[in-house]
């Protein structure tokens, strides 16, 4: 990993952690057990990706990045992630850390209660806490990253979150973290992310070049540079059934609209079912 690289994720995971201490201090685990959302049973991120009437995009909420700035600072998130829905997404994604995402725990509070579908809640997950608030917001499933956890660490993290009800996409860069973070027991998908830590650069070949390695057992994810109809019949291919799509749709002025036109794009690929 470059320096650069490394030197933002370092930012990142030494801010959260400092973040997450600070949280457990004003908001005790007991107050977290008495949200309305906590009780509630999660909806399967799974099962929805899996489904053959559904397009296995999870439409992602994101306002900004480290690498970009700002991308769409104005979004309302009600009416982006009913939009990204009612364009037929399979699921949603929402980005709650604020200091390098410009997100919120109430972006995802308010996506929970206006839609019905899985929502996974993206952040950078580096304690239990997390995976409690993630069920006290509304969130279905968590995001594991292998680039900034150990082997222990995405086992007992990915249990617990089992243990929840909420289920687990891992993500993996490469093949390394992949062997190295891979569990049956703590991981029910695994997301590869096609942008490479060391310049920032995306190609689906991270993808492609993964996918066999990948056991059927897991839902395979892509994540980064989807931009195109095309690149997700390829993906499909090499039997794909998720792919997450952020910034491709928020750089626009109404990111739902640009998910439809791409869902409308795959429906057009579709083989016609002759009666």
């Amino acid at each position: 990993m470059s320096s650069s690289s490394a030197t933002i994720l370092d930012q990142i995971i030494a801010h959260k952690r400092r973040e997450v201490a600070e949280r457990q201090s004003l908001v005790p685990v007991k107050l977290l057990e008495r949200s309305l959302y906590f009780e509630n049973q999660p909806l399967s991120l799974r099962k929805y990706l899996l489904r053959d009437d559904l397009s296995g995009i999870i439409a992602e909420f994101k306002r900004k990045s480290p690498s970009k700035g700002w991308i769409n600072p104005h979004a309302p998130v009600e009416r982006t992630t009913l939009g990204y829905m009612q364009a037929g997404a399979s699921a949603l994604s929402v980005l709650t850390d604020t200091e390098f995402f410009g997100g919120k725990n109430e972006d995802l509070t308010i996506a929970r209660r206006y839609n019905f579908c899985p929502i996974l809640r993206k952040d950078f997950v580096v304690d239990a806490y997390q995976i409690l608030e993630a069920k006290s917001i509304g969130a279905d499933a968590v995001l594991l990253i292998a680039a900034v956890l150990t082997a222990d660490q995405v086992l007992s993290l990915g249990r617990f979150a089992r243990e929840l009800g909420l289920e687990v996409l891992l993500e993996v860069h490469d093949s390394e973290e992949l062997d190295r973070t891979l569990h049956a027991d703590a991981v029910n998908l695994v997301g590869v992310n096609n942008r490479n830590l060391h310049d920032f650069s995306v190609s689906l070949d991270t993808s492609m070049e993964l996918a066999q390695r990948i056991p059927a057992e897991f839902v395979k994810v892509s994540e980064s540079g989807l931009t195109s109809a095309a690149a997700i019949e390829q993906l499909r291919g090499a039997g794909y059934r998720g792919f997450l799509i952020g910034e491709a749709f928020m750089r626009h002025s109404r990111p739902e609209k640009a998910c439809s036109t791409l869902v409308q794009e795959l429906r057009a690929t579709e083989p016609v079912t002759v009666l």
